[in-house]
């Protein structure tokens, strides 16, 4: 694995095991405000936090313009071989996460059996985030107890990794989206999660269907199919949603909360504000003072 931090220190030694095509380790350290990294790993991992970072780690899989294309870290993320990350800190804080290297022919074994072989390898190619995950936190919460003092079969501490792989991993029979072409609920999490993250919630469609790893001919389709909107129409329902939050502070103009949320003009704004809640702005924010 190849990786590089700045800012990040251990608080604690790291306690980790050796399982067949497993290494676990758990991790806790202290991350300070600005602090970054990056990471390449030529197989799969998973992460399980235990602490909630989403609102102090930012990570991006793009080497580009960070700003652009950063989304919240979430409790629990699935990242392929060969899919880099790059994570920065937006103050100091302390956390403690579960790590798992899974060699991907281990996970092959796994899980080919039970959903195929083409459904596994397509689901090890999926990355996959979850911010609710209780349960994935219980179990990796026993795993690094047996981390920290190996007291049974290895049995035991494999079933959890398992466990943990196929409660976060996307398995279907068509390894995108679910079995009836639609998008499954982790991967419109990961979109909203994706698009929250960005000042104007302003995606192209590629964008999108890059994030949850499918064809943009594709997603298109069983986006439309999952929600009864297109991928712009929905994007649009959530840039008017923000704009709704925008407006209750009365000390913004118009005309800067549609600069701020990307409208090419007030005008551009008010039409699509109008087209979507009814109202124009002004007379939206009317109405709460009234009420």
């Amino acid at each position: 694995m190849v990786w590089r931090t700045d800012g990040i220190r251990v608080i604690s030694p790291v306690k980790w095991r050796r399982f067949d095509g497993i290494v676990g380790a758990l991790w806790e350290a202290e991350s300070q405000a600005g602090a970054s990294g990056y990471y390449l790993a030529a197989d799969p991992r998973i992460m399980v936090f235990f602490d909630d970072v989403s609102s102090r780690v930012r990570i991006s899989n793009q080497s580009g313009d960070f700003e652009r294309n950063h989304r919240p870290l979430t409790r629990a993320i699935y990242i392929p071989a060969g899919v880099p990350m790059w994570t920065t800190s937006t103050s100091l804080h302390r956390f403690s996460h579960l790590n798992l290297h899974i060699h991907k022919d281990r996970l092959l074994r796994f899980l080919s059996p039970s959903v195929g072989q083409a459904a596994a390898l397509s689901a090890l190619k999926q990355p996959a985030e979850l911010q609710d995950a209780p349960g994935l936190q219980v179990l990796a919460g026993l795993l690094a107890e047996e981390l920290d003092n190996l007291s049974r079969h290895e049995v035991y501490a494999e079933s959890l990794v398992g466990s943990i792989v196929t409660g976060l991993l996307e398995i279907s029979e068509q390894g995108a989206g679910k079995a009836d072409g639609r998008l499954t609920q982790a991967q419109m999490n990961k979109l909203a999660a994706r698009i929250g993250g960005l000042g104007d919630c302003r995606m192209t469609v590629a964008e999108m269907a890059a994030t949850v790893g499918l064809s943009e001919s594709w997603f298109a389709n069983v986006f439309k199919q999952t929600t009864g909107k297109t991928p712009l129409q929905w994007q649009l329902a959530r840039r008017i949603d923000l704009a709704k939050k925008l407006l209750l502070d009365n000390d913004l103009r118009v005309a800067g909360i549609a600069a701020q949320l990307g409208f090419s003009d007030q005008a551009h704004f008010t039409k699509a504000f109008r087209q979507v809640a009814g109202e124009t702005p002004a007379a939206w924010r009317r109405m709460l003072q009234v009420r």
